[in-house]
């Protein structure tokens, strides 16, 4: 149950021309009156003598009396209260229900009040009603409307539980603004996927994720083909800005204009500024990896696995501040991972970083030098280029999608553990996408391991087992019958080969995570062996007699060494 209040407004029988009319788009069916302050009130919609203007006449006459100078400009409330789609369709006398219960929380109609404000409820549609008040008081009195929003919120959720409908989300006042309906009808008009304000929010933070200072913050929004106008001081300085969709024009054929805080409350230029660093920093974090021999996009990925999988454990062990922080953090990498990946998976990424961007807000003040790491990551990935979605590149990808993963399922945790509940189901949300994104990502990298896999000498395969077995031997057996078995020996085999102890990283691999309630505990150890290769140079010791290199390596690109004597390379 989900109610709405609207903008008010002056117009009392504008509104009820339409709410009593055929919709913007013909949505409109069967208008009629389903409750109001007093039984005997006209309904246009049942009633072939009643008119809007009777109607209107009857809500308006406490406002009509008062003097000229007295009444409010503003003197039309409007609220709608819109069931889940999942609920069954409730009966004209639920929802009158529903309405009185509703103005008598917000304080439009108290319980036992005889002297309150006049009202209305009209229902449209199967899934919702509308509600129309005037604020005056018969007694001449303005309401007391104070947090009418959150206490028309309380009341829903109770309604939910008296009605055995679908539990939402209570909100805590940091969830950015929902499209108005209007705004909505004319993103289809467009043609746009999403309401301008949902699409500029987007932008945004595509704009904001690892950008060093606002100057490259702002070449980065207009780079995605925004309009923007900063709000300048004498001085030349920034004060703030706003953003437009452009062809998105008013009647006057003017850009609408959103501020940042309207887009979200963590998107206003003070806010924004807390999250820049240092861009020597930065600049000095992208050099180190522009040097390596892998390709930057795959490289990129990895060190960010390393800022996420700390990210994780702070949602386990650290402070709520460190914690608000990473959610900020673990944001950014997710929107750098979703604007830089090209294949089957770029969409799930798009959907989870949307979901995710509601869990990174909460009214817990975040230690700002906390996300730093995770912003450097996140600048790497942007810096890098775009990470294709096979080879080496698709294989760093399915690994980063592996930690985020964990990390968000974390951040679910903890915001469970403190009562957040919009932000779990956001971060829940973005968990089930990442799940899907990451077997788009994974496909081909592990189907390509476990073809080599297979292809290896069976005294190898043997020899592989027996270090399975003598570093997990609780494992053992559920690693041998699951489709990932064959990856996970191939990549064993090719630490081996890289001078790995190869059952000392294979139990360093099992110890980072629970396997038993993993689907395929091979795959994770498949990107956990891969990830610590990567981060952990292997021993200066003989090598033990490898298999027959299979050729190049499916997980790195690079052709495994076949001389004991050269330098040690990475998994």
């Amino acid at each position: 149950m989900i109610p709405s209040i609207h903008k008010r407004g002056s117009d009392t029988v504008g509104l009820i021309r339409y709410l009593y009319g055929p919709g913007t788009k013909e949505e409109h069916t069967n208008p009629h009156l389903v409750a109001a302050f007093d039984p005997l009130t006209p309904d246009p919609g049942r009633d072939p003598s009643a008119t809007y203007q009777q109607l209107q006449h009857l809500l308006d006459q406490p406002v009509n009396a008062l003097p000229k100078g007295r009444r409010p400009a503003k003197h039309v409330w409007h609220i709608s209260v819109r069931a889940s789609p999942e609920d069954p369709i409730l009966s004209d006398e639920n929802w009158a229900t529903i309405a009185r219960r509703t103005v008598a929380a917000t304080g439009i109609a108290p319980d036992g009040d005889e002297a309150a404000c006049r009202w209305a409820a009209v229902r449209h549609a199967d899934d919702h009603i509308h509600i129309i008040a005037t604020l005056v008081r018969d007694d001449g009195r303005r309401p007391r409307l104070h947090n009418e929003a959150r206490r028309a919120q309380a009341e829903a959720r109770r309604i939910e539980a008296d009605y055995r409908l679908r539990q939402v989300a209570p909100g805590d006042g940091t969830a950015a603004k929902r499209p108005t309906s209007a705004a909505r009808h004319k993103a289809e008009r467009l043609g746009q996927e999403a309401a301008s304000q949902e699409l500029l929010r987007e932008h945004v933070r595509r704009a904001l994720a690892g950008a060093s200072d606002e100057t490259e913050f702002f070449d980065r929004l207009a780079a995605e083909g925004v309009r923007i106008d900063k709000r300048l001081a004498p001085s030349g300085d920034v004060l703030g800005y706003k953003v437009a969709i452009v062809g998105d024009r008013n009647k006057a054929q003017e850009p609408i204009w959103y501020a940042g805080s309207t887009l979200a409350p963590d998107l206003s230029l003070p806010r924004i500024r807390k999250r820049f660093t240092a861009a020597a920093d930065l600049e000095r974090e992208a050099a180190a990896f522009y040097s390596s021999g892998v390709s930057a996009p795959a490289r990129a990925r990895y060190a960010a696995a390393d800022a996420t999988d700390t990210a994780r454990a702070a949602f386990a062990f650290g402070d709520e501040r460190t914690a608000a922080a990473h959610l900020v953090g673990v944001g950014e990498v997710l929107d750098a991972i979703a604007q830089t990946t090209i294949g089957p998976s770029r969409t799930e990424l798009r959907e989870a970083a949307w979901y995710f961007e509601r869990a990174t807000r909460s009214h817990i003040r975040a230690k700002d030098q906390e996300m730093y790491a995770l912003r450097r990551a996140a600048r790497q990935i942007v810096h890098s280029g775009t990470a294709l979605g096979r080879g080496p590149d698709g294989t760093a990808t399915a690994l980063i999608l592996d930690v985020v993963i964990l990390a968000v399922i974390a951040a679910a945790r903890w915001h469970a553990a403190r009562g957040h509940a919009q932000q779990t189901e956001a971060a829940q949300q973005a968990a089930g996408h990442l799940r899907a994104a990451y077997q788009a990502a994974a496909a081909e990298p592990l189907a390509a391991l476990r073809t080599h896999g297979e292809r290896l000498h069976a005294p190898t395969r043997q020899r592989h087992t027996n270090t399975v077995r003598a570093a997990l031997p609780h494992l053992a057996d559920r690693l041998q019958t699951e489709p990932g078995w064959d990856s996970l020996v191939m990549v064993l085999d090719q630490a081996e080969q890289a001078g790995y102890d190869t059952t000392a990283l294979l139990s360093k691999a099992a110890a980072q995570r629970d396997l038993t309630s993993a689907d395929s505990a091979s795959d994770v150890l498949v990107w956990r062996l891969h990830h610590l290769g990567f981060i952990t140079p292997p021993p200066r010791r003989p090598r033990p007699n490898p298999s027959p290199a299979p050729g190049a390596s499916p997980v790195t690109g690079a052709v495994p060494r076949q001389e004991a004597t050269r330098p040690r390379r990475r998994l």
